[in-house]
Parts: C-alpha cells; sequence; structure tokens
C-alpha cells in the first residue's frame, strides 16, 4: 500500500512542477526513506524497485509523456530491472532520484534511477521497459522523436546475460 500511496503523492507534487521537461533530460525527484520502507535501519532491497517506479511516474509526468500515454492508449510496462547498491540508505534520509533515458530501440526503453543521498551516489535501478498499445509496442523513438545510436555496451552485455536465463 505504502507504494500505491507513494505513487500518488508523486504523481500530484508533479503536476505541481513548475515545468515541463524534455523527455530526453534527466529529471529529479525527492523521497524520504520512511519506517515502513526499512528492514531493521536500512531501506530494503525492494523498496529501491518502489522508489525507481515513483521516480518512472515522476519522469512521465514532468516530461508529458503520460499525456500521450493517457491519449494514445498507452501502458508502460517493464521487462527486467537490475539493482547496483553501493551504501545503506538510512531511516528518515532524503533520496535524491535522477532518472534518464539511456538508449531506446525499437522494443525496449532503458532507464536508469540513480539514488543519491546528498552528494553520494548509494545505488541504482536499470529498468528495460516498453510502451504498450494492447499487444502491440510503440517504440519510444516514435514518442520522442529522437536516434538514440548505438546501445551502450554494458546494456548489451545485460540483455545477453537476460537472453541465457
Amino acid at each position: 500500500m505504502s507504494g500505491l500511496l507513494r505513487n500518488l503523492l508523486t504523481f500530484l507534487m508533479a503536476l505541481l512542477a513548475p515545468r515541463a521537461e524534455s523527455p530526453l533530460s534527466t529529471t529529479v525527484s525527492h523521497f524520504r526513506v520512511m519506517p515502513w520502507d526499512v528492514g531493521v535501519r536500512v531501506l530494503k532491497s525492494d523498496r529501491y524497485l518502489l522508489l525507481a517506479e515513483a521516480a518512472q511516474v515522476d519522469y512521465m509526468v514532468k516530461s508529458g509523456l503520460w499525456r500521450r500515454q493517457l491519449r494514445e492508449g498507452l501502458s508502460f510496462v517493464n521487462a527486467a530491472q537490475m539493482i547496483r547498491f553501493l551504501h545503506p540508505i538510512g531511516l528518515l534520509q532524503r533520496v535524491r532520484v535522477e532518472t534518464t533515458i539511456l538508449f531506446a530501440d525499437r522494443r525496449f526503453a532503458y532507464f536508469s534511477h540513480a539514488l543519491f543521498v546528498g552528494e553520494v551516489r548509494h545505488g541504482e535501478v536499470l529498468v528495460k521497459m516498453k510502451f504498450k498499445r494492447g499487444a502491440i509496442t510503440v517504440p519510444l523513438m516514435n514518442l520522442v522523436e529522437h536516434d538514440f545510436g548505438e546501445k551502450p555496451v554494458h546494456l548489451a552485455l545485460w540483455d545477453q546475460a537476460l537472453d541465457t536465463l
């Protein structure tokens, strides 16, 4: 339930943001680690994914993609997620999440949600996702009209690892 509430509050706060950002820019959102987010004293691993999900909601609203999503009947579906833990995040700490598109091709978009406490990077959640209209995949390139060039090596290696499963 806390994830749903956080997403709803994030959506409302993003609506009040002073300006819409380009879908290609980095969006920044802030969250506070609450008692229901921790095990004993640090952020639980599954809560990194909830923060990334809320940051994705923030990105969709601030970039204006949520309006196109509603207008065109699109949904986004996560195909894979990977977390990199660098430092523990403690109870009541303020977390800054920087969201950016790393790459997109005909099927998938790859997002990075970097988590910071102060100026120190504490983790990163990579999300491989796609936009869907019913059963049809809609390339992100159609929504943002940008050529992302070659897939970064670390994303290609991640895809190879996923293909072996």
